[in-house]
């Protein structure tokens, strides 16, 4: 058992137990010892089942957002997991005094199939919790990845026929499950424009130009909110380079109104919704 688990163990017993919180949400085993799945605790008598290691790839941030309504809710938040947290409160999608947060500092998760190192982690900005109640363990030191377009800039360096293709080879794979939506703390739309059924709304059908849509919609909605934790594409079925899209959208914006980082707690107005009579516009 590693410092963490038992730290985390103890606290959720002991909150549970006072009924400071009516439930806990952490990670419990999976089938084998590299996998793990997020667990819901209400009872104290089950903090055992609570582990920490190597493989908690999921983001719990979302699952605060789902169970909220059943009184406070404790949670572990590392740094993807915090930034979710701020992003659910910016957009009035939870109250801060309705979640108790357990700050954990991560150091990266791996792949339980190739045991590397998760992309989104490799990625990660923040490996410390940008928002805690309590803090388990000293935060951890990590370099800032060297390039966070790199993607983005292989892509427009493409011929405008060259992108096209490959956006058509992109979405040519995605079967329209919805798990990129379903897993992100930005999404949280009481209905999603997905599943309207009114006439000229999104279309059914899992073909390219559909689905070329839905992607595109999707990015632009989450745009100046993604909070770059990368679940969109851990999760997807098809391997889809859904950050790709994200992050050609947070760049434009850095050169458009300024570096900025969502989810940090301390952001304004998000630039995408916001608008001045006396905008330049000069970009148009």
């Amino acid at each position: 058992m590693s410092a963490i688990e038992d730290k985390i163990r103890i606290r959720t017993k002991e909150l549970l137990e006072s009924g400071e919180v009516a439930e806990f949400i952490g990670w419990g085993k999976g089938r084998f010892e590299n996998q793990t799945s997020p667990l819901f605790i209400k009872d104290p008598s089950r903090v055992d089942e609570l582990v920490y290691n190597d493989y908690c790839v999921n983001t719990l941030g979302k699952y605060a957002y789902q169970m909220k309504g059943d009184g406070k809710i404790a949670l572990c938040v590392r740094g993807c997991d915090a930034r979710a947290i701020n992003r659910m409160l910016s957009d009035k999608a939870l109250n801060r005094e309705d979640v108790y947060l357990l700050g954990i500092p991560c150091e990266g998760m791996r792949d339980r199939k190739t045991n590397e190192v998760l992309k989104k982690c490799q990625e990660c900005r923040h490996h410390n919790p940008v928002v805690y109640d309590e803090l388990l363990g000293e935060e951890v030191e990590f370099p800032l990845p060297e390039n966070r377009f790199v993607e983005v800039e292989a892509i427009e360096q493409m011929s405008t026929q060259e992108r096209a293709d490959y956006f058509d080879t992109v979405f040519s794979k995605c079967i329209r499950c919805y798990a990129c939506r379903d897993v992100c703390p930005c999404c949280t739309c009481n209905q999603c424009f997905v599943d309207q059924r009114e006439a000229d709304w999104q279309g059914k059908q899992s073909n390219i130009p559909e689905n070329r849509f839905f992607g595109l919609t999707r990015a632009f909605h989450v745009g100046d909110r993604c909070i770059e934790c990368g679940e969109c594409e851990r999760v997807c079925p098809m391997g889809l380079p859904l950050m790709s899209l994200n992050r050609k959208l947070i760049k434009d914006m850095n050169t458009l109104f300024g570096e900025f980082e969502a989810g940090m707690g301390d952001e304004g107005p998000d630039v995408l919704r916001t608008y001045k009579l006396d905008d330049v516009e000069e970009f148009m």
